[in-house]
Protein backbone atom coordinates (compact mmCIF):
# COMPACT_ATOMS: atom_id res chain seq x y z
CA UNK A 1 0.00 0.00 0.00
CA UNK A 2 1.34 3.63 -1.01
CA UNK A 3 4.34 1.50 -1.86
CA UNK A 4 4.88 -0.02 1.33
CA UNK A 5 4.67 -3.78 2.00
CA UNK A 6 3.02 -4.61 4.84
CA UNK A 7 3.60 -8.37 6.06
CA UNK A 8 -0.07 -9.76 7.96
CA UNK A 9 0.37 -11.78 11.12
CA UNK A 10 -0.36 -15.24 9.98
CA UNK A 11 -4.10 -15.36 11.62
CA UNK A 12 -5.18 -12.57 9.31
CA UNK A 13 -7.55 -13.79 7.27
CA UNK A 14 -11.06 -12.85 4.74
CA UNK A 15 -13.33 -14.79 4.16
CA UNK A 16 -16.25 -13.80 1.42
CA UNK A 17 -19.34 -15.77 1.96
CA UNK A 18 -22.33 -16.88 -0.67
CA UNK A 19 -24.64 -14.91 1.48
CA UNK A 20 -23.41 -11.68 0.76
CA UNK A 21 -20.90 -11.14 3.94
CA UNK A 22 -17.25 -10.93 4.40
CA UNK A 23 -15.86 -11.87 7.39
CA UNK A 24 -12.03 -12.23 8.68
CA UNK A 25 -9.55 -10.94 11.26
CA UNK A 26 -6.36 -8.35 11.14
CA UNK A 27 -4.55 -10.78 13.56
CA UNK A 28 -5.80 -8.92 16.45
CA UNK A 29 -9.33 -7.22 15.02
CA UNK A 30 -12.36 -9.48 13.53
CA UNK A 31 -14.70 -7.45 10.84
CA UNK A 32 -17.72 -8.20 9.19
CA UNK A 33 -19.31 -6.06 5.94
CA UNK A 34 -21.16 -6.75 3.10
CA UNK A 35 -19.34 -8.11 -0.02
CA UNK A 36 -20.56 -7.69 -3.62
CA UNK A 37 -18.82 -9.71 -6.11
CA UNK A 38 -19.77 -9.12 -9.94
CA UNK A 39 -16.86 -10.97 -12.23
CA UNK A 40 -13.52 -10.29 -11.15
CA UNK A 41 -14.89 -6.88 -9.16
CA UNK A 42 -15.34 -7.19 -5.76
CA UNK A 43 -16.24 -4.35 -3.48
CA UNK A 44 -16.80 -4.26 0.54
CA UNK A 45 -18.62 -1.75 2.19
CA UNK A 46 -20.34 -0.86 5.64
CA UNK A 47 -17.28 -2.53 7.50
CA UNK A 48 -17.40 -3.34 11.16
CA UNK A 49 -14.54 -3.50 13.01
CA UNK A 50 -13.58 -4.40 16.75
CA UNK A 51 -11.65 -2.23 18.63
CA UNK A 52 -8.81 -4.14 20.50
CA UNK A 53 -5.28 -3.29 20.82
CA UNK A 54 -2.53 -5.85 19.84
CA UNK A 55 0.71 -5.75 20.79
CA UNK A 56 1.71 -8.39 17.89
CA UNK A 57 -0.22 -6.69 15.55
CA UNK A 58 1.17 -3.61 13.46
CA UNK A 59 -1.59 -0.70 13.60
CA UNK A 60 -0.01 0.08 10.43
CA UNK A 61 -0.89 -2.81 8.88
CA UNK A 62 -4.41 -2.74 10.32
CA UNK A 63 -5.09 0.93 8.97
CA UNK A 64 -3.93 -0.17 5.44
CA UNK A 65 -5.98 -3.27 4.87
CA UNK A 66 -8.89 -1.92 5.85
CA UNK A 67 -8.63 1.59 4.12
CA UNK A 68 -7.72 -0.41 1.15
CA UNK A 69 -10.50 -3.37 1.54
CA UNK A 70 -13.09 -0.29 1.69
CA UNK A 71 -12.64 0.17 -2.10
CA UNK A 72 -13.28 -1.30 -5.36
CA UNK A 73 -10.76 -4.15 -6.07
CA UNK A 74 -10.27 -6.37 -8.82
CA UNK A 75 -9.48 -10.00 -7.81
CA UNK A 76 -6.93 -12.59 -9.72
CA UNK A 77 -6.62 -15.75 -8.80
CA UNK A 78 -4.06 -18.33 -9.36
CA UNK A 79 -3.77 -21.55 -7.91
CA UNK A 80 -4.52 -20.99 -4.42
CA UNK A 81 -3.29 -17.19 -4.43
CA UNK A 82 -5.61 -14.50 -4.33
CA UNK A 83 -4.70 -11.02 -5.11
CA UNK A 84 -6.96 -8.47 -4.97
CA UNK A 85 -6.24 -4.98 -6.55
CA UNK A 86 -7.21 -1.36 -5.90
CA UNK A 87 -7.64 1.23 -8.73
CA UNK A 88 -4.43 3.23 -7.44
CA UNK A 89 -2.59 -0.06 -7.42
CA UNK A 90 -2.44 -1.34 -4.07
CA UNK A 91 -2.65 -4.95 -3.50
CA UNK A 92 -3.65 -7.42 -0.25
CA UNK A 93 -1.79 -10.75 -1.55
CA UNK A 94 -4.10 -13.85 0.21
CA UNK A 95 -3.75 -17.86 -0.19
CA UNK A 96 -5.72 -20.31 1.01
CA UNK A 97 -5.12 -21.89 3.99
CA UNK A 98 -6.28 -26.05 4.60
CA UNK A 99 -9.29 -26.69 6.49
CA UNK A 100 -8.90 -26.33 10.49
CA UNK A 101 -10.17 -29.66 12.35
CA UNK A 102 -13.11 -29.54 13.84
CA UNK A 103 -11.69 -31.36 16.98
CA UNK A 104 -8.74 -29.67 19.33
CA UNK A 105 -9.51 -26.27 17.14
CA UNK A 106 -10.61 -23.62 19.62
CA UNK A 107 -13.67 -21.80 17.46
CA UNK A 108 -14.26 -18.16 18.11
CA UNK A 109 -17.96 -17.21 17.55
CA UNK A 110 -18.17 -13.23 17.26
CA UNK A 111 -21.55 -11.31 16.38
CA UNK A 112 -21.80 -8.61 14.03
CA UNK A 113 -21.23 -5.91 16.46
CA UNK A 114 -18.28 -7.04 17.89
CA UNK A 115 -19.57 -7.19 21.62
CA UNK A 116 -20.45 -10.85 21.97
CA UNK A 117 -18.15 -13.50 21.81
CA UNK A 118 -17.99 -17.27 22.39
CA UNK A 119 -15.31 -19.76 21.94
CA UNK A 120 -16.21 -23.79 21.95
CA UNK A 121 -13.79 -26.67 21.73
CA UNK A 122 -14.91 -30.04 20.25
CA UNK A 123 -13.09 -33.06 21.73
CA UNK A 124 -13.42 -36.54 19.90
CA UNK A 125 -12.57 -38.56 22.57
CA UNK A 126 -14.70 -37.42 25.08
CA UNK A 127 -17.61 -36.63 22.32
CA UNK A 128 -18.26 -33.23 23.99
CA UNK A 129 -17.97 -29.40 23.20
CA UNK A 130 -17.13 -27.56 25.82
CA UNK A 131 -16.22 -23.73 26.07
CA UNK A 132 -17.56 -20.13 27.04
CA UNK A 133 -20.52 -18.09 25.60
CA UNK A 134 -20.75 -14.70 25.77
CA UNK A 135 -21.32 -14.67 29.36
CA UNK A 136 -21.30 -18.70 31.16
CA UNK A 137 -19.41 -21.02 30.28
CA UNK A 138 -21.00 -24.46 28.81
CA UNK A 139 -20.67 -28.05 27.87
CA UNK A 140 -22.78 -30.81 26.41
CA UNK A 141 -22.17 -34.20 24.41
CA UNK A 142 -21.48 -33.82 20.77
CA UNK A 143 -22.10 -36.34 18.73
CA UNK A 144 -20.53 -36.00 14.91
CA UNK A 145 -21.91 -37.78 12.16
CA UNK A 146 -21.69 -36.96 7.92
CA UNK A 147 -22.00 -33.08 7.82
CA UNK A 148 -24.02 -32.49 11.07
CA UNK A 149 -23.50 -32.43 15.05
CA UNK A 150 -25.98 -34.37 17.53
CA UNK A 151 -25.87 -31.40 20.82
CA UNK A 152 -27.27 -32.37 24.25
CA UNK A 153 -28.78 -30.07 26.79
CA UNK A 154 -26.13 -27.96 27.65
CA UNK A 155 -24.70 -27.26 31.54
CA UNK A 156 -24.23 -24.03 31.87
CA UNK A 157 -22.80 -22.02 35.24
CA UNK A 158 -25.41 -19.43 36.20
CA UNK A 159 -24.07 -15.67 36.19
CA UNK A 160 -25.96 -13.05 34.73
CA UNK A 161 -25.30 -10.51 32.39
CA UNK A 162 -26.27 -6.99 30.63
CA UNK A 163 -29.21 -7.98 28.60
CA UNK A 164 -27.87 -7.81 25.71
CA UNK A 165 -25.07 -10.50 26.22
CA UNK A 166 -27.95 -12.65 27.33
CA UNK A 167 -30.17 -12.23 24.45
CA UNK A 168 -27.24 -13.20 22.60
CA UNK A 169 -26.21 -16.37 24.83
CA UNK A 170 -29.83 -17.54 24.43
CA UNK A 171 -30.04 -17.80 20.83
CA UNK A 172 -26.63 -19.72 20.93
CA UNK A 173 -28.00 -21.93 23.29
CA UNK A 174 -31.23 -22.51 21.10
CA UNK A 175 -28.70 -24.39 18.83
CA UNK A 176 -27.99 -26.98 21.29
CA UNK A 177 -30.59 -29.92 22.18
CA UNK A 178 -30.73 -31.15 18.26
CA UNK A 179 -29.10 -31.67 15.32
CA UNK A 180 -27.06 -28.80 13.53
CA UNK A 181 -25.31 -28.85 10.47
CA UNK A 182 -21.74 -27.88 10.21
CA UNK A 183 -19.22 -26.70 7.29
CA UNK A 184 -15.68 -26.22 7.40
CA UNK A 185 -14.52 -23.50 5.16
CA UNK A 186 -10.87 -23.17 5.81
CA UNK A 187 -10.54 -21.56 9.08
CA UNK A 188 -14.84 -21.06 9.10
CA UNK A 189 -16.98 -23.40 10.74
CA UNK A 190 -20.92 -22.72 10.10
CA UNK A 191 -23.35 -24.21 12.23
CA UNK A 192 -26.85 -24.48 10.84
CA UNK A 193 -29.99 -25.03 12.78
CA UNK A 194 -33.10 -27.34 11.83
CA UNK A 195 -35.23 -24.08 11.69
CA UNK A 196 -32.22 -22.37 9.24
CA UNK A 197 -30.39 -20.15 12.22
CA UNK A 198 -26.85 -19.97 11.41
CA UNK A 199 -23.72 -19.11 13.83
CA UNK A 200 -20.02 -18.51 11.71
CA UNK A 201 -16.90 -19.19 13.91
CA UNK A 202 -13.22 -18.74 13.63
CA UNK A 203 -10.40 -21.22 14.22
CA UNK A 204 -8.36 -19.58 16.82
CA UNK A 205 -4.51 -21.22 15.73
Amino acid sequence: VDGTTHKAPGSARVVIHESGEASGSTGCNTFSARAEVDGDRVRLSDPVFTEKGCADTPPDFEKSLGRTLATSLTARTEGDRLTLTTSDGDTVELSKPKDASLYGTEWTITQAEGKARARLTFDKDAKTVTGRLPCNHVNAKATVGDGHLTLGTPATTRMMCEGSLMDVEKRMLGFFEGRVDYRIDHETLTLTSEDGETLRAYADR
